[in-house]
């Protein structure tokens, strides 16, 4: 058991343009050195981009986008008698949508482009095709744990 306090869950006030509390999330996620403000313009940016390559409500293409990079499962190493196994583990709802923004951020900023809002706009678009760097991550997470299954019975 840990010793350290249990860490409390804080809550994010709604973004003040599309009323969500994971647009927020994900602003909060961008932001580099406290520059919040930076940070929501280019998300902003990237979701009127959307509205103007699909014909969908931005706010939908968003979540859906956010929702098909999201791992279910994920490996964890566990040390039984000298040895080490990728154990793979159901991923907590929370953690889930971390991984899936850091993901897709990841793979924007990596990506070659004018400006970090028309590349997080395409990875986004990508991400609601089911297509990407950020939903090639996830696969490769559930080929990986389905590789390992057969140590499950180590989860603990």
């Amino acid at each position: 058991m840990g010793r350290k306090k249990k860490s409390i869950n804080r809550s994010v006030q709604p973004d003040p343009r599309y009323n969500s509390v994971v647009v927020s999330k994900f602003v909060n996620r961008m932001m580099w050195e406290g520059k919040r403000s930076i940070s929501l313009r280019i998300v902003h940016g990237a979701l009127e981009t959307l509205r103007g390559k699909t014909d969908k409500e931005p706010l939908d293409v968003f979540l859906k986008a956010i929702e098909n990079v999201k791992p279910v499962v994920e490996v964890k190493s566990r040390r039984v008698g000298g040895a080490t196994y990728q154990v793979p583990v159901e991923i907590r709802e929370t953690r889930r949508e971390a991984l899936g923004m850091r993901w897709i951020i990841k793979a924007a900023r990596a990506r070659a482009g004018h400006g970090m809002d028309e590349r997080l706009a395409t990875e986004l678009l990508d991400a609601f095709n089911s297509t990407g760097a950020a939903f090639k991550k996830k696969e490769e997470t559930h080929k990986n744990a389905e590789a390992n299954k057969a140590f499950t019975h180590y989860r603990w």
